[in-house]
């Protein structure tokens, strides 16, 4: 079988390391796919949920609070300050953690408030709609 080894990495834990048939996640231009020898590659990818086709064909998903991912021929690495497996995922804490940021982005004062409020409420609703994402697919 066609498989390439992943690593998905948070600052705290590794998250997941195995082998894959598919990979999906949210890069900077748009959504990617890999496969076992994927030409290598280094991107930063953004918020939201990252979809590995386990070798045995179940699924697992993470949120990613976005970060770095490299590809080689034999092997993925995402590199992510916040990891999060679907399973833990919150649906509570992510839409208070949300309606924080909102408040927050309604009471910013200068640019650089108003960029970390975006920045934290980008987070919140990709967290939410990962956590749908995987509440779908199980």
């Amino acid at each position: 079988m066609n498989t390439i080894h992943v690593d998905v990495v948070s600052a705290e834990e590794s998250i997941f390391s195995g082998e894959a048939k598919f990979v999906a996640l949210p890069g900077e231009a748009g959504e990617l796919g890999i496969y076992p020898r994927h030409t290598p590659l280094i991107s930063r990818i953004k918020a939201g949920s990252v979809r590995i086709e386990k070798a045995d064909g179940s699924e697992e998903f993470i949120f990613v609070a976005g970060g770095i991912l490299e590809v080689q021929p034999n092997c993925v690495t995402v590199l992510s300050d916040t990891a999060i497996r679907g399973k833990d995922l919150d649906e509570e804490k992510a839409n208070e953690a949300k309606a924080a940021a909102e408040e927050a982005l309604k009471n910013a004062k200068g640019e650089l408030d108003i960029a970390k409020a975006q920045s934290e409420l980008f987070a919140m609703a990709a967290q939410i709609a990962a956590l749908r994402k995987f509440r779908h697919n199980k």
